[in-house]
């Protein structure tokens, strides 16, 4: 199971949310080009963008921000968060970016899912956030009827290369992961599974990865508070 750490970008800045609220933020620093640079030096094999702004502006504005980022490290990064037309996706890509993660659009336009990953394999994830079951677009702000396994299903042939899976109400609260919706889902899709949300501790993480089923899981507002060690934990994950 691979470790994604977080940097999720307000205003240039890495923050994280409480529930996903934006006046709920904490500045954990004002590069984030240096934290995923510690986060390489680390031995982190991935890191994991949120354009916030973005989410909820319906268009990159973190942009620069990520393009250091892009500069800074050599390891594949993947980014969500105001994706929503080929020609973004296709930009970011150029960029450098390993992945892009398309989350409202999946409910909204599911024909650009599907064309995007059939232009760029395995360069497409799609993110899923739900609150008790049922998907949340638009930065969190919009709350629709479609269930989570139900969005899911309906992109097993498209190609998509993984699903990244956030509970909502577990993130950034340091109660751990919703790990029975989470395997739930990866056993009810062939897409590999990413767990988002809630993953606090070295104890969660290996829950996580002894369901045997779930593929990655996200983790940021731990690993800055210090309650997750990242060192011990990319061990823990290689052992």
């Amino acid at each position: 199971m691979i470790l994604y750490p977080a940097i999720d970008l307000k205003d240039g800045n890495c923050v994280r949310l409480l529930h996903g609220e934006m006046d709920k933020a904490t500045v954990f620093g004002t590069d984030p080009a240096a934290q995923a640079a510690k986060f390489e030096a680390a031995g982190c094999e991935w890191v994991h963008l949120v354009d916030l702004n973005g989410a909820f502006a319906g268009e990159p504005v973190n942009g620069a921000a990520v393009e250091a980022i892009l500069a800074r490290i050599t390891v594949p990064a993947q980014l969500g968060g105001g994706i929503r037309d080929m020609a973004t996706i296709e930009r970011w890509l150029s960029k450098g970016l390993a992945r892009v993660i398309l989350g409202t659009v999946a409910v909204e336009n599911p024909d650009l899912v599907r064309a995007a990953a059939k232009a760029f394999p395995g360069q497409v994830a799609v993110g899923i956030d739900a609150r008790n079951g049922k998907v949340a677009t638009k930065g969190w702000a919009t709350e629709t009827d479609v269930m989570v396994t139900d969005l899911a299903k309906s992109f097993e042939d498209a190609g998509v290369a993984a699903i990244i899976y956030t509970d909502i109400m577990r993130d950034g609260a340091m109660t751990g992961p919703n790990i029975e919706a989470t395997e739930a889902l990866a056993r009810a899709v062939s897409i590999p599974v990413i767990a988002s949300g809630g993953v606090s501790s070295l104890p969660d993480l290996i829950a996580l990865r002894d369901t045997g089923v779930i593929a990655g899981a996200i983790s940021g507002r731990a690993i800055y508070d210090g309650a997750l060690d990242l060192t011990a934990a990319l061990a823990a994950l290689k052992a």
